[in-house]
Order: structure tokens, then C-alpha cells, then sequence
């Protein structure tokens, strides 16, 4: 994180230093916002956006939650009557390219690929109950997300104040059948058949009793996979305006699943409302200020195959309410070679979390940014 300001400092120094005047940096929303601006007729634009998150510990509703009370909680899939395994620690990151083309002053169309890498940190509890720890895991997945296409079609475009209608697909071609090595709560030689209970795949005979800790194969929890599953179309608004030194916009998007995907679920819809402010220190270099909020439902349905004594493995404990802030800075180039080079930077905090049943709290995440429009 720190050399990642240090090189956003030392470019701002050199965009600031050859800047003159032929665009603003402010013309575009803060790098977390997507799908925010259009172009004009034949204009590219290819982009690429890193975006990670961290989250550790738990929350029931918008309270931390313990760990002895997480494994006193009922297990929807028992035997064990209570959760076993609780998720500590969660990283993920984002990759995303991008492409835009302008056909017409009034359609721009876009393109957007995903690859997404996922690590979780998990204790086990021993046994059916009680809170003596068995020990530590991880797990994780990494491959190609949802892909989006679509166009942002501009109802309004005016010099100070402009409009366009978000309108986008997300197409299914993120997996849906990541697997990991997980530590069960008893072994399989015990009274609790782990392979049957949790959707387990193990070539140790039913009654041997391992010398260790024996890690079995199963299929993930859904916040591990990589796709949705199914055709979500993802509609949106989205306003931005500006004046000599300050600029401004709003955007609501929504994300509506299309039936049910190949494994019997749905994920939850979306609704999405943002809105931001950004200062114009100087035509290279500005800075904003943006609020989110958040709303997702629970999973419908449920895939067999992922079953256990966790959190993550009920299809209720998905969704809820957020509202996080965050700082930018846009950075854009003015002459010479770095002449219309964009690279921005935005770090966004929880204001609030309320979710639905036991789930992980997020802690923060940031997004680094590069865009060149020809």
C-alpha cells in the first residue's frame, strides 16, 4: 500500500508539472464507480481496474459476533447440531479490463472481463459441540468472473450537466463448482459420516482412524465461487455535472438475476445508489469524496452440494444492507506522452454493515485505476 502512494504521488508530481490545460481530471467519476461517463462518436477507451478487499471477523445482523457463539449457533445441514468451522479472515481482489467504443455521440458501447482470486482463513472446532479448537485452515479459488457487455445510452449531454441510461448484461462464465481442502470438526472414523453430511469426496476407508488431522475435498461455499451462474441484466442511471473547480454525479444501478442457475440457485438482486463530489486542484489532479449504499437479498434456493457446519454454506446467511465512504484522487496526463494517460486511486471504509444472519465484516477495500481514451 505504500509504494502504491508513493507511485500515485510521484505521477501526480509529473502530471502536475506538465500540465496544460487541454483536459480535466475531474471528467471522470472516482475509478471505484463504473459504467460513469460516455464518448463521443469513434472514440475508444481501454481501461483496467485493481480492486482488493479485506474483511476479518464476524457479524450477526450489524453486531460482532464471537467465535464461541458462532459455534453455538444451530447448523441448518446437521449433524453437528451447531456450526464447527468460522471463517476469520477473507481476501479478495479483482481484476478488470475493459473496453469502450463509441459508435455515435449518443451510444457508447462496453465490454468488461473479470478474474477474480479468493483466499478465506478458517478455524475448526472439535467435535459435536464445545469450543476446543482442532485447528486451522485455508482455502481458496482464482479464475476468470462474469463477464459484462452492454451500452450507456446519453439521454442528456450538456456542458455542465449530462445524463445516460446505464444498460448492461452480465454473462455467466465464472464457475460455479470450485472445491478445496477443509478441515471437518471429527474425523471420519467417528460417529458423524463426514463424507455423506458434507458433500465429501476421501479415499480413507470408513473405518480407519487417521494418525492426524485428515483434510477433506468438497465443494466450496458460494461466497468462494466465481460467477453468478445466471443471465443478469443490470440496469442504471447516472448523472454527473460540473463547474470551474468542482464536479459532482449520481448513479443507481441495479443487478436482476434471470432464473435459476445450473447448481438450483439464484443469487440475491442488487440495488446499488451512489453519489460523489470532487475537487479540481488543477486540470491533472483532483480529489473526491464518494458514499454507497447497498442492498442485496439472500440466496434463493440452494446448490446440494455445498453443505456443513459453516456459515458460508447457508444460503440465508447472504445479503444485506452496507454504507461505506471513500477518498480518490484522479490523476490525468496533459502533454506530450502522457497527454489523456488517467490513472486514479480510491481507499472506501464500512459506515455501516447490517447482514443477513452470521457473515463476514469488511474491513476495507481500494481500487487502483488506468484509463486512456483515442
Amino acid at each position: 500500500m505504500k509504494k502504491t502512494m508513493l507511485t500515485i504521488l510521484g505521477l501526480g508530481l509529473a502530471l502536475q508539472a506538465s500540465a496544460d490545460g487541454t483536459g480535466r481530471a475531474d471528467s471522470h467519476a472516482p475509478i471505484g464507480v463504473m459504467g460513469d461517463h460516455t464518448h463521443k462518436q469513434g472514440e475508444w477507451m481501454v481501461s483496467y481496474r485493481h480492486m482488493a478487499m479485506s474483511m476479518s471477523g464476524n457479524l450477526q445482523g450489524g453486531d460482532s459476533i464471537r467465535d464461541a457463539d458462532i459455534v453455538a449457533t444451530p447448523n441448518r445441514f446437521a449433524p453437528p447440531p451447531v456450526l464447527r468451522i468460522v471463517p476469520q479472515e477473507m481476501e479478495s481482489s479483482m481484476d478488470m479490463l475493459g473496453m469502450m467504443y463509441a459508435p455515435s455521440d449518443r451510444v457508447t458501447l462496453m465490454l468488461m472481463l473479470n478474474y477474480l482470486r479468493k483466499d478465506m482463513r478458517l478455524t475448526t472446532y472439535e467435535g459435536m459441540m464445545g469450543t476446543t479448537v482442532r485447528g486451522h485452515f485455508e482455502t481458496q479459488t482464482e479464475g476468470l468472473g462474469d463477464t459484462s457487455v452492454g451500452a450507456l445510452i446519453s439521454l442528456m449531454h450538456r456542458p455542465e450537466h449530462r445524463l445516460h441510461l446505464n444498460a448492461v448484461v452480465s454473462v455467466p462464465t465464472g464457475a460455479l463448482d470450485e472445491e478445496g481442502q477443509v478441515l471437518p470438526p471429527m474425523s471420519m472414523g467417528s460417529d458423524m459420516d463426514m463424507g455423506s453430511d458434507m458433500g465429501m469426496d476421501s479415499d480413507m476407508g470408513m473405518g480407519e482412524m487417521p494418525s492426524a488431522p485428515m483434510m477433506m475435498t468438497m465443494r466450496l461455499p458460494y461466497s468462494m465461487q466465481l460467477g453468478s451462474g445466471t443471465w443478469d441484466v443490470q440496469p442504471g442511471l447516472t448523472y454527473s455535472g460540473n463547474s470551474a473547480h468542482w464536479s459532482w454525479g449520481a448513479q443507481y444501478l441495479a443487478v436482476v438475476r434471470l432464473g435459476e442457475n445450473d447448481e438450483g440457485y439464484t443469487l440475491g438482486d442488487k440495488q446499488t445508489l451512489t453519489g460523489w463530489g470532487q475537487y479540481l486542484f488543477h486540470p491533472a489532479v483532483s480529489a473526491s469524496l464518494r458514499i454507497e449504499a447497498r442492498s442485496q437479498g439472500a440466496i434463493d434456493g440452494m446448490d446440494d452440494q455445498i453443505q456443513g457446519p459453516v456459515q458460508t454454506a447457508n444460503p440465508d446467511y447472504y445479503g444485506g444492507d452496507w454504507v461505506d465512504a471513500a477518498l480518490g484522487v484522479n490523476l490525468l496526463g496533459q502533454h506530450g506522452g502522457l497527454a489523456g494517460h488517467r490513472l486514479a486511486f480510491e481507499y472506501s471504509l464500512p459506515v455501516l454493515q447490517d447482514v443477513n444472519g452470521i457473515q463476514m465484516e469488511m474491513d476495507a477495500m481500494w481500487t487502483l485505476g488506468y484509463q486512456y481514451a483515442f
